[in-house]
């Protein structure tokens, strides 16, 4: 296997390849650092690179190695996004406004390091995570890996170009409306935003009233199910044997259906592509032997602007009085703070308290059928740069155009993934999203499986890699 294999082979295959000692844990991190300082000036994946920690954790990793020690993630590297507490780093949020460097890790990254993850760096985010590309005044503009005129998406989208181009095996996401689906939509990864509290925030809490999850990006499935196994809260009911195991059984023939219709009330852009890819998918879902049929959710009327966005605004405005230096925030981000502080407590209030009033009645789908599937996002991403000068609500609405599908299943709280499904006219990931039960993740993770074992994507590399 050629470098360029390892560094695209994913976090289960590395860490398979460095029990057997076909690589060591400093060669495998040289590998990276090696590539990001190659690849990363242009596509600005990263907003810290930390390469002496790296080093040296790779070092003690690979003694354990020595030692017969075993671990699910032992000196395999992962980047973290930029929102999330690693010891001694800045969290930035995309933002000259944060405060010192954090004093512990965040309870996910003590999870990983507690598999034996290796922390490569902190990936680039739009400032205060707030829209779907990923480009700051404070840090600049990330691109994507298969187009770099284009965005990788947001606001995992430095998360998502490092994996995208061979930077990292796998990465850490945050989603509060999409923002783990819609750069891997774009980039063509797996993404999956889990169960909500399936991996625990702290010390975040409750962020954005309670619609921002935390899940990976990877190349393959299977390292989703790894990843989820080593960070999941054991208190949450959980598939037996775990997430790999379940992805390492057939799915049983599922009640499939396929739903290309928007919430009430918002824009699309309707790109036929991407509903195209849904039809393909279904039927590619009937050749394996499920019942496909074409339905639609029943969306409450304001789920999206009368649920979703009050909480998102009032989210992005409790998040802004934390920190320190909001003065320094660019006035977008300011415009957005204001909106949501005009929304009351007794407001949120209200609308909280009708989560499990909407949730039911989206989910009635599910009285029939196991999964829903949807396109991934409504049209492809948007050119670096589109919507510089905008204010705030000038570049939600046109935003939310492209990305219609992923903010209502926050609300609710269940889970939803995105697998990659080929590339359109100008050469850029398609994708659809996978939307299951209340914390059934399992039957997401075995079907997605299943596709991947019969359209496999892995082996699919971008220009820039």
């Amino acid at each position: 296997m050629d470098s360029i294999d390892v560094a695209f082979a994913g976090a289960a295959e590395q860490a398979r390849l460095l029990a057997a000692g076909e690589i060591t844990a400093p060669e495998l991190i040289e590998l990276y650092l090696e590539r990001i300082a190659r690849l990363d000036p242009e596509l600005r994946s990263y907003r810290t690179v930390m390469a002496d920690h790296a080093r040296e954790a790779a070092i003690a990793a690979q003694e354990r190695l020595d030692a017969g020690e075993s671990a699910p993630l032992l000196g395999v590297p992962i980047a973290i996004k930029d929102d999330t507490d690693v010891a001694g780093e800045l969290t930035c949020f995309g933002s000259n406004a944060h405060g010192p460097a954090a004093t512990a890790d965040a309870e996910v990254v003590t999870r990983l390091r507690e598999a034996g993850a290796i922390i490569l760096g902190k990936t680039a985010v739009p400032e205060m995570m707030v829209w779907p590309f990923t480009e700051s005044v404070s840090f600049g503009a990330t691109h994507n890996p298969w187009d770099v005129s284009c965005t990788p998406g947001g606001s995992s989208g430095g998360s998502a170009a490092a994996v995208a181009a061979g930077l990292a095996p796998f990465a850490l996401g945050t989603d509060g409306g999409g923002s783990i689906r819609i750069p891997a939509t774009w980039c063509g990864l797996y993404g999956i935003k889990p169960q909500r509290g399936r991996i625990p925030t702290a010390p975040m809490t409750d962020g954005w009233c309670g619609l921002a999850h935390l899940g990976p990006l990877t190349r393959t499935v299977e390292d989703a199910a790894l990843f989820l196994d080593v960070t999941s809260d054991p208190a949450m009911p959980g598939p037996d044997g775990g997430f790999l195991h379940a992805v390492a059984q057939p799915p049983k023939r599922l009640r499939i259906a396929l739903s290309t219709q928007v919430p009430p009330l918002v824009t699309a852009h309707r790109n036929h592509e991407q509903r195209a890819a849904v039809a393909q998918a279904g039927d590619l879902l009937r050749e394996l032997g499920h019942d496909v049929t074409e339905r639609e959710i029943d969306y409450p009327t304001f789920a999206v602007y009368g649920h979703f966005l009050p909480r998102m605004y009032r989210g992005v405005y409790d998040a802004v009085q934390e920190l320190p230096h909001p003065e320094r925030l660019d006035s977008r981000t300011r415009g957005v703070a204001r909106i949501g502080q005009l929304i009351s407590d007794r407001l949120i209030a209200k609308v909280r308290a009708a989560e499990s009033e909407i949730a039911a009645r989206i989910n009635t789908i599910f009285d029939d059928v196991d999964v829903v599937i949807t396109p991934g996002c409504a049209a492809g991403p948007s050119k670096v740069g589109a919507y510089r000068r905008l204010g705030g609500v000038t570049t939600m609405s046109l935003v939310a155009a492209r990305v219609p599908y992923q903010a209502v299943f926050n609300a609710t709280g269940q889970p939803a993934a995105v697998l990659p499904w080929g590339l359109d006219r100008a050469g850029l990931p398609l994708s659809i999203q996978l939307v299951g039960r209340p914390f059934d993740e399992a039957t997401l993770l075995a079907l997605s499986a299943e596709i991947e074992a019969d359209r496999p994507w892995a082996q699919r590399r971008p220009s820039i890699s």
